[in-house]
């Protein structure tokens, strides 16, 4: 940011401080120094995570829909802390953090899991300059997950609710001269709150991935003019060869005018320059329009420009293209989704945004132009954005390189808790707001297999109403089909859609035919190929199929076969699982770290060329490196061959782990125990989390040397892995090799007492577990009641924290059947904590804490989270239940059965 100084300076400026500064070893930050910063190690960096570091932490411009000359880059390093929800401001940080690469991240330099009683924060000092009479300095946050809290010099300035939106804060009156200090607050509950979340959950699995919280876009401040332009909306035209342009500023000055330019190569197209009375909307004519489409994605330069006394006040640099996109009849009279007035199939993937070493944000830009240039290498067209926004940029790359996108919203908060209808339309309208103006975006998909779905009908209308420049996928896999079976089916599906979209794996299929609506098929494939040396966890590799490597092409051929059959059936567009692995997720066609791609590049081309012709808006650049082909042939058939090498002493740790999941795959469990072994003996640092992550997948037999350590150290190993992971594995283990099988041939002639002090002898406090456990199922199995109270109480006075059984389900059939106050009164206090840990926002989880308080004669109580749960249970099948169990407490009657 370039200021002349001028005596008559008024106000104060921030500008960077240059606030990390090599120096050796250490860095200092805010005047202190501190550990260099380091990458947190990572077993699968993509090719971009060594390019990353302090001084070029994504340094491009983050906006380029509204660019401004006069801007600062605030990524780099911070200090961070993360505290109990309960403190007002910290006293200490805990380090230095890389801004803006997520909390849980490698690249972030910390990699820790924020979770929902804890909050975030992010600290950075910077140095004061003169800010001229009449300017004002803005603060930028691209993104912030979830809720943000900015202060400047320990004053609140803002609070903004939303982890994918932008927002922007004035910060000018905060100022003083010296030093001064930005402070962020940041409370982020991932999957436990009433959020727009996506797929990012603090227990990630196959399906879902690891949570990034925190700051995970670019930090900024613009210097501008009091009046200034603070949002600007094009939308085209081409049939009446016309650029909609709106414009809104903070404030209007007298004689003020606003000039709009649009040019292409430095040659002005048209111009119009008006009066400013208020937030101004006009028409741009754009004669012989050269139109945007991804055979050729051509954009238009935009200038948009403040005038005040003849002298330009404001100056924003944007682009627009010229395309349209609607539902048209073909000349067969079949509905079908038309670009620039032309069917087009919508030949796609399912793009879901995430880094091995970024998590929800990209190493470098280079990288985050990768994936859209390769995807349309391959020979695709579209790219369905899932459950993600992305930062600015990546739109802006998908309008210059050209695909078309189908955006998700990302999905209210499932169980919908308080709160989270409002969070999801809030933040559905401030993202068709933020991602209004890019040409690639042709369809919105509001709500994904339903998750987390109300109001269908209701909420489609208001979307296609607020954007009709675009089509709306209302309800995408609303019926969804796994091997031909149909989950779940829908009363009414698709209704006010433009779409009928169905998910069918692995094989696609046409959905019905509804007028007015196109055809597509927004999730197939999802076919699991393991590529070895670059799998996210290689035990957890999923997809819905698996199959040789050497199978892939001719089933992905086979099903894009079938889709050009279902074309001719009305077919409009299809999205295929997916273009990458995501962490477990093994179903992409390159690996999550993009270095090896598991069919050749000209091979998916002439596949895909079937349905989209490759014009030159598709050509093979050949300096445009994907990856590396994988070898079909380095798979589990040469397991023989590896166990050999083992047996004559390879000791190669990549090679003892490959051996010891391949023996687990083949049901080897001897060789697996003995691979494992050796694997683990060797290791340097048993207990580092990546090190006790794969461990505790391999262990199965107290033979492991993973049962010795986790039943020997397990708050060593919980302080690392968290949430009491490992007293789960050892009990299950307990209970397969010396439990399961006495029980099955003498579980009404046991002695459970004796047993119990058997397993408690071997195996500690989780031998006894097991058996206090097994002991509560096999009195409910068999109605004995009383003794069904007694050992619910003695097993969650245990293991509470970490049950091996569902604890409302287990709850309310004591509330059914057990009469004893004292008992009840303990199995409330369980199901007060149950809410609080896991059911935060499941109606069930409160009905039966509610019916507890009632039969405990505390009935005022038990009204009030009745309530809550026939709230969460509005428009459900079951909600007269709820509705029934609240008239009953009201009038005082039982709840519970009555022959007990």
């Amino acid at each position: 940011m370039n200021v002349k100084k001028n005596s008559s300076a008024l106000l104060i400026l921030l500008l960077s401080s240059n606030c990390y500064a090599q120096n050796g070893k250490n860095t200092t930050l805010n005047g202190t120094e501190i550990s260099h910063y380091k990458m947190q190690p990572i077993h699968m960096p993509s090719r971009w995570a060594k390019e990353v570091g302090p001084d070029n932490a994504l340094k491009e411009y983050p906006r380029p829909q509204m660019e401004r000359k006069n801007w600062e880059n605030l990524n780099g390093l911070w200090e961070y802390a993360i505290t109990d929800s309960s403190i007002a401001f910290p006293t200490s940080f805990d380090g230095s953090i890389l801004v803006p690469y997520p909390l849980e991240s490698a690249l972030s330099g910390v990699q820790k899991k924020l979770m929902p009683d804890q909050r975030l924060w992010y600290k950075r000092n910077i140095k004061a300059a003169t800010l001229q009479r009449n300017e004002r300095l803005i603060l930028n946050f691209g993104a912030v997950d979830w809720q943000a809290t900015l202060f400047v010099n320990n004053k609140a300035v803002t609070t903004h609710s939303g982890g994918y939106e932008n927002f922007s804060a004035d910060i000018t009156d905060y100022l003083h001269a010296g030093p001064n200090e930005i402070l962020i607050k940041v409370y982020d509950p991932s999957d436990r709150g009433p959020n727009p979340h996506g797929k990012q959950v603090l227990n990630p699995g196959n399906i879902y991935y690891t949570p990034s919280s925190g700051i995970w876009q670019t930090v900024w401040m613009e210097k501008v003019a009091a009046t200034h332009i603070n949002r600007i909306q094009t939308t085209p035209d081409i049939d009446k060869k016309l650029l909609d342009v709106q414009v809104s500023t903070t404030a209007i000055q007298p004689n003020m005018q606003l000039e709009v330019t649009a040019s292409t190569k430095g040659k002005i197209v048209t111009t119009k320059k008006i009066p400013l009375t208020g937030n101004a909307s006009l028409s741009l004519a754009i004669p012989n329009a050269h139109l945007w489409s991804p055979d050729d994605p051509f954009l238009y330069d935009l200038t948009v420009k403040l005038i005040t006394g003849g002298k330009t006040t404001d100056e924003i640099k944007s682009y627009f293209g010229m395309r349209k996109i609607a539902i048209q009849k073909d000349e067969k009279g079949i509905d079908r989704i038309f670009l620039n007035n032309q069917f087009t199939y919508n030949l796609g993937t399912l793009d879901q945004g995430f880094w091995p070493e970024g998590l929800y944000t990209a190493p470098t830009d280079e990288a985050l132009a990768f994936d859209i240039k390769a995807i349309k290498s391959l020979g695709f067209n579209t790219i369905r954005k899932h459950i993600k926004i992305e930062p600015e940029r990546w739109y802006y790359h998908a309008d210059k390189i050209g695909v078309l996108v189908w955006q998700d919203f990302v999905n209210p908060a499932q169980g919908l808790p308080a709160g989270a209808k409002e969070h999801f339309e809030k933040e559905v309208q401030a993202t068709m707001d933020q991602l209004h103006n890019h040409p690639s975006i042709v369809t919105w998909v509001v709500f994904n297999e339903r998750w987390g779905a109300y109001d269908q009908q209701r909420i489609t209308e208001w979307v296609k109403h607020y954007d009709p420049s675009r089509i709306v996928n209302g309800h995408s896999g609303e019926l969804l089909y796994v091997g031909d079976q149909l989950r779940a089916p829908a009363a009414a599906p698709w209704i006010s859609s433009d779409m009928t979209d169905v998910h069918s794996y692995p094989d696609p299929r046409n959905p019905p035919t509804q007028p007015g609506k196109a055809k597509v098929v927004g999730e197939f494939g999802g076919i699991g190929v393991a590529v070895p040396g670059h799998e996210w966890n290689d035990m957890q590799g999923w997809g819905y199929v698996q199959i040789d490597p050497a199978q892939l092409k001719n089933q992905y051929a086979l099903m894009v076969d079938s889709l050009k059959k279902l074309e001719a059936l009305g077919l409009s567009g299809s999205i295929y699982t997916q273009p990458y692995d995501v962490e477990g997720e093994e179903n992409g066609l390159l690996t999550y770290d993009r270095e090896i791609i598991k069919m050749p590049v000209n091979e998916i081309r002439e596949i895909n060329k079937t349905l989209v012709a490759q014009t030159s808006g598709f050509s093979l650049d050949q300096h445009f490196y994907i990856a590396a082909n994988m070898d079909v042939n380095d798979n589990d058939n040469r397991y023989t061959e590896l166990l050999s090498q083992f047996k004559q002493g390879n000791r190669d740790s990549a090679f003892l782990r490959r051996l010891t999941l391949m023996a687990m795959r083949k049901k080897d469990q001897s060789n697996a125990t003995l691979a494992g072994n050796t694997y683990i003996e060797a290791l340097t640092d048993p207990y580092s989390k990546e090190n006790l992550v794969f461990i505790r997948q391999i262990t199965r037999t107290t033979k492991d040397k993973g049962f010795q350590m986790f039943i020997s150290s397990p708050e060593r190993v919980n302080n690392t892995l968290g949430e009491h992971p490992i007293e789960y594995d050892v009990r299950a283990i307990i209970n397969k090799e010396d439990v399961a099988h006495y029980l099955t041939n003498n579980k009404t002639t046991a002695n459970w007492d004796s047993l119990q002090q058997a397993m408690a002898a071997k195996y500690g406090s989780l031998g006894e577990e097991v058996i206090l456990g097994e002991h509560m199922a096999y009195c409910e199995a068999t109605n004995d009641w009383k003794n069904y109270g007694k050992y619910y109480v003695l097993y969650f006075k245990k293991a509470i924290k970490r049950s091996d059984y569902h604890i409302n389900n287990k709850t309310w059939t004591l509330f059914e059947h057990v009469n004893d106050s004292a008992v009840l009164d303990f199995a409330a206090e369980v199901m007060k904590y149950d809410i609080q840990a896991f059911d935060g926002g499941s109606a069930e989880a409160y009905d039966t804490y509610a019916n507890l308080l009632h039969k405990l004669n505390r009935s005022a109580d038990a009204i009030k989270w009745e309530e809550k749960a026939v709230e969460r249970k509005k428009g459900a099948p079951d909600e007269k239940e709820y509705t029934d169990n609240l008239q009953k407490m009201k009038a005082g009657q039982p709840t519970w059965p009555q022959n007990n």
